[in-house]
């Protein structure tokens, strides 16, 4: 992901949703709790959301960094070039 800045919003349905600032257009990510779920987090599942998102967009830029290391790594040979890292 970019520098740029995004905003954590809550839609009228209810769902916590990650968007652009920048931007009104269709939200990035959406997250629906159950009803179950808001009962138990009540104002809770504002940093709850929060924390979700957070862990995917660190989940993405790793993906993104393992991604772009491989395609750097795929233009010079390797001795082994069948061995791959797994997390």
């Amino acid at each position: 992901m970019s520098s740029e800045l995004y905003e954590i919003i809550e839609l009228s349905s209810g769902e916590i949703a990650l968007r652009r600032a920048s931007e009104e257009g269709e939200p990035l990510v959406t997250i629906r709790f159950s009803e179950e779920s808001m009962h138990f987090l009540q104002d809770a599942k504002y940093e709850v959301a929060k924390a979700m998102i957070e862990a995917g967009m660190e989940a993405a830029g790793e993906l993104a960094l393992d991604s772009a290391e491989q395609e750097v790594g795929s233009a010079a040979p390797t001795e082994d070039a069948s061995t791959k890292t797994l997390h």
